[in-house]
């Protein structure tokens, strides 16, 4: 069941339920079960069907409203992590996005200075060589984690490397590499993230107020040496509700201390391996409502990374299967609400030839996953976002490309009555099958695409 949206207004309620689903542990387990694992239940498909005369009320349509009005949508909206991007890989070329998260690449502090003073830049070369090949331009490169030879201390289970949670002990080596990247790469690498994951102390185990001041020395040589180049900030997990409090509004009073040095902010808004769609919207909500009480300034927030179905948190979460049509209409809806509820980027873990066991949601050349992508990019990327309706029972957002209108609508509770505009006489499936309509329909949680 889809529970409903929320707005900034109601944010606080919505992080209690977000967090009464999590056990509150700080560990993240991955999974290397076989995908064979517990499957959910696939979602129903949209149905269009005439609703009993009368059913709906005739009184005025409420104007469209909500983040993005106004706005081309961007071939960015959808990032993606491409596993062996340092080795030359990349996806086919029906797998649409418009942005590259550089993580699991080879291709951070630790990786590239792996030894004091030498930096190694073949993983960077051969990952934009490959993109620009490919015609994605518009690259995230993570900066942290923090080599060896420079951690103040060493933990099991610091990831990628020993130490690589640390807070380094020299700042000043910090600087020298976000310099050395910087000049190497000014005018192709289009945006810098300072850290990722540092809620979780397999990532960071260095205090909140250590990782700020990196980020404003970071900010000050990227402004400096690339001015156009965006600074985004370091991420935070939501799922896991203890970190997530220890972590993000400390890190965010730090930012305003030093007057929020960063472009953009950034979560990873990963469900708990059960749970669906609905509490990533809630997730979304808790991290506005942290954004509202920190008096953050109206920067954009992205998703820098997402999968469902994932093991954790905890035992009594295992590992989920979502695939085929199931699959494609969790991404169709991930990016709707994305739009929806103010998220301009989602950048969806992890591409991969084969099958990768850690992942709930496949992202193969033509999983379900995908046929998602290849529906957003048909739907919305390039189109006019007009805005949103939320009565209650059902979300319509109104979308205009290349000037053919068209009304993108779905259910918040298991189904709702819509009535489409009387010029939209199509109601088209996320598996792209269209019926005509005339009237009101019923809708699923599934969305359906109105048009002409």
């Amino acid at each position: 069941m889809r529970r409903p949206l929320v707005t900034v207004l109601a944010l606080v309620a919505v992080l209690a339920a977000a967090c009464s689903s999590d056990p509150g542990s700080d560990a993240v387990t991955p999974s290397p079960s076989p995908s064979a694992g517990v499957s959910l239940p696939a979602s129903a498909s949209a149905s269009v069907s005439a609703a009993p005369s009368g059913s709906v009320s005739a009184s005025p349509a409420p104007s469209p409203s909500g983040p993005n009005m106004g706005v081309v949508v961007p071939a960015a909206i959808t990032g993606l992590h491409v596993s062996g991007v340092q080795e030359g890989a990349w996806p086919d070329s029906n797998v649409p996005f418009g942005t590259l998260r550089l993580w699991d690449a080879g291709t951070n502090w630790s990786q590239v200075e792996a030894v004091k003073g030498l930096y190694n830049w073949t993983a960077l070369d051969t990952v934009l060589k490959t993109a620009e090949a490919n015609k994605v331009k518009d690259v995230l490169l993570v900066l942290g984690s923090t080599p060896t030879w420079n951690a103040s201390r060493i933990k099991p289970g610091d990831y990628p490397v020993p130490g690589a949670a640390s807070a380094p002990k020299s700042l000043a080596a910090w600087d020298a590499f976000v310099t050395a990247v910087v000049k190497r790469y000014a005018g192709r690498i289009s945006a810098y993230q300072i850290w990722n994951e540092a809620s979780l102390s397999m990532f960071w185990n260095g205090s909140p107020d250590k990782l700020a001041l990196m980020t404003k020395s970071a900010y000050d040589i990227i402004k400096a040496k690339d001015p156009k180049a965006l600074v985004v900030a370091a991420s935070t997990t939501v799922r896991l509700p203890g970190a997530f409090d220890r972590f993000f509004p400390s890190y965010l009073a730090a930012l305003g201390e030093l007057d929020w040095p960063v472009d953009v902010l950034s979560a990873h808004l990963y469900p708990a391996s059960r749970d669906t769609t609905d509490e990533r919207a809630a997730f979304v909500a808790a991290v506005q409502e942290q954004l509202v009480s920190a008096g953050a300034p109206a920067l954009p927030l992205w998703d820098t990374e997402l999968n469902y179905g994932l093991a954790g948190p905890g035992p009594t979460n295992p590992r989920q299967t979502i695939e085929g049509a199931q699959a494609r209409d969790w991404v169709v809806q991930t990016a709707l609400d994305s739009l929806h509820l103010g998220i301009d980027r989602t950048y969806w873990y992890i591409w991969t030839p084969e099958p990768y066991p850690l992942l709930g949601m496949q992202l193969t050349n033509d999983s379900g996953a995908v046929k998602g992508l290849r529906v957003i990019d048909q739907w919305v990327v390039g189109a006019t976002w007009q805005g949103c309706v939320d009565d209650g029972s059902v979300v319509s957002c109104s979308v205009d490309k290349k000037g053919v209108p068209s009304v993108l609508a779905w259910a918040k509770v298991d189904a709702g009555t819509f009535v489409p505009p009387a010029n939209l006489t199509q109601a088209c499936s996320t598996a792209n099958t269209c019926t005509p309509v005339t009237g009101p329909v019923e809708l699923t949680e599934t969305p359906t695409r109105f048009t002409e």
